[in-house]
């Protein structure tokens, strides 16, 4: 038995099955040529022609209507008409203003009936603050997230994150070469970003997600675990972008902790007090469900400024075949390595970022 729903799809036996408003590959080279638009190296563009991919990149984020929702390069519209179909808000930030311009006029042809939950920005993502976009900014007005059901409530227990007011989701296909500063640069500023889904080169996604010890854990590894967990959830292959790239591509996701205070240090008080092992609770707390995205707690249990954190480890992956007491013997003194029970001779790759924090900590006291 199956009946229509408002919004073109159908409900059978209890499941859901969307009927088109999405863009395929024809629609996708019909919009470019009517706009005159064509994919350019200098914005990384790589047009997303399948509609399953789009569609399971919403999936995999948890994004319902009552999300908000910020997407970092919609290009022309794939992955926007995926998130707008699950009712959520969504404002769009598009660095080439050509695809700015053209992307309402695309919702307004496939999804009219959601032309008023979009929001368009014509900017460069790094200069994004909660200035430039008010209606994400922690602060702002209706803020405080209202489940739209008795069931949503009682699914947000107590150990789901609560950012400080309007937290928001951003779900983006990011430009290879700056998918990683664009992340970085979002959560330092952002406090209410609390969770992030994002396509990305695999290669690149490996780094994000990866974990010490290994050979691709540096950098953008250490300081996106000083904000949340990530992880590789998925492989995308090169077939279904317009024009296919010369990579694979990954979906990474990515849970602020719930115990993070926005303030450039680590919050230990809620670390010491959770009574589950961080290993053991994220299976746990990193579940997606259609309603919430439960958030872990922080293992970094000492108090040092995020700046401070950050310089020792530019320092140690600059250098990162030397050891730490040779990386870092303009920053770090040895009596620091022992207070903070760090062995110097080890390598920046080997540490935590728990370790790293501790060792700032040392170099301040």
């Amino acid at each position: 038995m199956s009946e229509q729903t408002t919004n073109g799809s159908s409900v059978t036996d209890g499941v859901t099955a969307h009927n088109g408003h999405l863009l395929g590959a024809g629609d996708i080279r019909r919009i470019a040529a009517d706009a005159g638009i064509s994919p350019t190296k200098k914005f990384g563009q790589n047009f997303v022609i399948d509609p399953g991919t789009v569609r399971r990149i919403v999936r995999e984020a948890g994004v319902t209507a009552d999300t908000r929702v910020l997407e970092v390069g919609p290009g022309l519209g794939s992955l926007t008409l995926a998130l707008l179909e699950t009712g959520a808000a969504v404002t769009a930030v598009e660095i080439d203003p050509a695809l700015a311009a053209r992307l309402p006029e695309t919702v307004a042809e496939f999804m009219p009936e959601a032309a008023d939950r979009l929001t368009v920005v014509t900017a460069d993502a790094m200069s994004l603050s909660p200035e430039t976009l008010p209606e994400l900014a922690a602060n702002a007005p209706n803020a405080t997230h209202t489940p739209s059901s008795q069931t949503d409530a009682d699914d947000r227990r107590e150990d789901t994150h609560t950012a400080s007011g309007n937290p928001f989701t951003l779900v983006s296909n990011l430009p290879y070469n700056v998918a990683t500063p664009i992340l970085l640069t979002l959560l330092e500023r952002f406090e209410n970003l609390d969770h992030f889904l994002v396509m990305v080169q695999k290669e690149v996604a490996d780094r994000l997600a990866a974990k010490p010890g290994s050979k691709i854990y540096g950098t953008p590894s250490v300081k996106l675990a000083w904000y949340g967990q990530a992880e590789r959830v998925g492989l995308v292959g090169r077939n279904v972008f317009w024009p296919a790239p010369n990579v694979d591509s990954a979906l990474v996701s990515f849970t602020r902790y719930r115990n993070y205070d926005g303030k450039n240090t680590s919050t230990s008080k809620i670390a010491a007090e959770s009574s589950l092992d961080n290993d053991n609770k994220r299976d746990q707390n990193v579940s997606q469900s259609a309603n919430t995205i439960f958030a872990p707690t922080s293992s970094i249990t000492h108090q040092a400024n995020r700046e401070k954190v950050f310089r020792l480890i530019d320092a140690a992956f600059s250098q990162r075949r030397k050891t730490l007491h040779a990386a870092l013997k303009k920053l770090v003194p040895s009596e620091a390595f022992t207070a903070a029970g760090i062995d110097p001779t080890r390598r920046g790759e080997t540490l935590t970022v728990n370790e790293f924090a501790a060792l700032a900590a040392a170099v301040e006291n």
